[in-house]
């Protein structure tokens, strides 16, 4: 076994794969450049590092189970909807994530609440951050299952470690008294250590019908609008707007 096969060997065995599929090449890279031995192993731990970035993120983004549209660079700035670019670049600089803050986006279907949501869910992972993506009703039925499926206790388990969740098409449904109290409980549980962004079509007054319960909802938006900012959004649908048709016209 030459020299080289022990290293990769040796990779391999301690899971030190960044090195391992970059080993020959660096190694070659070194008796070129003349490197000393401190630069060579210098260099080895830097791309292992960068290697283990990388797939920590992969590993973010698979598990935030972001919708298909999550990159803010394709969001399209309508002068319509009462955020400026500014105030995107803003929230984007993920400033208040770091003050544990909250964000509230409501308006009507199609206005861009999800993929504003999503985009910042994903800026977030890039500057490696645990943020996750789910729908309210993903949420209910994960706490729901939590006890019962090892892949909703999982599930569990990542949220409340979480630095941001966001919950998507909040009160989009009616929500049942176990139901609620459960997603109180959730929220009572993060809301101080753990920022949210919460998308919804429903105004706060509303919330009360959807949970059938006025003290219930009045804690709930108690927590999630004590350190808050509330975007509004408004305008046309932009699906409706982009509406496509079997014939084309």
């Amino acid at each position: 076994m030459s020299q080289k096969e022990q290293i990769d060997q040796y990779c391999r065995r301690y899971k030190i794969m960044g090195m391992a599929t970059k080993i020959e090449e660096m190694v070659n890279k070194a008796e070129n450049d003349q490197l000393s031995y401190l630069s060579f192993l210098v260099a080895l731990f830097e791309h292992e590092s960068l290697h283990r970035e990388l797939q920590a993120k992969e590993r973010l983004l698979k598990t935030a189970q972001l919708p298909t549209r999550s990159n803010l660079d394709e969001y399209e700035q309508r002068p319509d909807n009462g955020l400026s670019k500014q105030k995107i670049n803003t929230l984007r600089e993920m400033a208040w994530l770091d003050q544990l803050y909250n964000i509230m986006i409501m308006g009507p279907s199609g206005v861009g609440k999800t993929m504003l949501a999503a985009g910042l869910c994903a800026d977030a992972i890039e500057k490696g951050y645990k943020a996750y993506f789910r729908t309210m009703e993903e949420i209910i039925n994960m706490l729901k299952m939590k006890d019962f499926a090892r892949s909703a206790m999982a599930d569990y388990k990542r949220l409340v470690k979480a630095s941001l969740i966001v919950i998507d098409d909040v009160m989009l449904f009616p929500v049942e008294k176990n139901q609620a109290v459960n997603l109180f409980n959730f929220i009572n549980q993060l809301y101080e250590n753990t920022s949210f962004i919460i998308t919804t079509n429903k105004m706060p007054a509303d919330w009360a019908k959807m949970l059938d319960d006025e003290v219930l909802a009045t804690a709930l938006l108690d927590r999630l609008l004590f350190r808050c900012e509330v975007i509004s959004l408004s305008g046309k649908s932009y699906r409706m707007e982009n509406r496509k048709t079997i014939f084309g016209s």
